[in-house]
């Protein structure tokens, strides 16, 4: 029987023509990757989303008609959603959080390295996040502004209560995810294994109740200002 794994479907949304040709070029290079589809908006994402079921979503964040961020939380409501990786160029900082809230898994600046960006498509392909140590401070600066609905509406007791039902190694752990750190990082940090860090950030998800690492980190901001 053969046992390959078929290629990771990805849609590439991006206003931008030059943008999704690149990303289409760098992706179907790849032999466990295709890109099935582009859009170049909202509303034509969506639509092919629902054409072709892909598992993975490059999301721009900013564009014109409906943007990224609307169609996201669209494209999540669905019984069995893709995985989205937001684009970015910062200038959105604002609509990558609603993102990121909405449950979008990650977000890569459009500027990454080619090999990155690849490697991000695989890592929200398989479910997790991905959110570098720099994207993950600036987010969480903008989050934490005086503007945030974030700070309004997590306390630094609620956010203690929260994170007391963790152990001593998921407390660790999520304070590595505040740090921006990935799993082999936090595997480094607290000596022990990889498969070991994706069970306890597994744990962090359950237990806290949120959908990716920039909420964990959020909540460890909140707890230790």
């Amino acid at each position: 029987m053969d046992t390959e794994r078929e290629p990771v479907r990805v849609v590439v949304v991006d206003d931008e023509q030059l943008v999704r040709m690149a990303l289409r070029l760098v992706i179907d290079g790849e032999p466990d990757l295709t890109v099935v589809a582009e859009a170049a908006d909202g509303d034509a994402a969506i639509t092919v989303v629902d054409e072709q079921r892909p598992d993975v979503v490059l999301m721009d964040v900013r564009m014109p008609g409906r943007d990224g961020l609307s169609a996201t939380r669209e494209l999540l409501t669905r019984p069995a959603p893709p995985r989205v990786l937001m684009l970015t160029t910062f200038d959105s900082d604002d609509l990558v959080l609603g993102a990121l809230h909405a449950g979008a898994l990650g977000f890569v600046l459009k500027d990454t390295q080619p090999a990155r960006i690849l490697d991000a498509v695989r890592t929200v392909a398989d479910g997790d996040s991905v959110l570098s140590p720099a994207a993950t401070a600036r987010v969480i600066a903008a989050a934490t502004g005086p503007q945030s609905s974030y700070v309004r509406d997590s306390s630094r007791e609620a956010a203690r209560k929260q994170l007391s039902a963790l152990t001593e190694r998921e407390l660790e752990t999520a304070r590595a995810v505040a740090d921006g750190l990935g799993n082999p990082e936090i595997a480094e940090r607290l000596h022990i294994g990889v498969a070991t860090v994706k069970a306890h950030v597994g744990n962090l998800f359950a237990k806290l109740k949120v959908d990716n690492r920039v909420q964990i980190a959020l909540l460890v901001r909140d707890a230790e200002e």
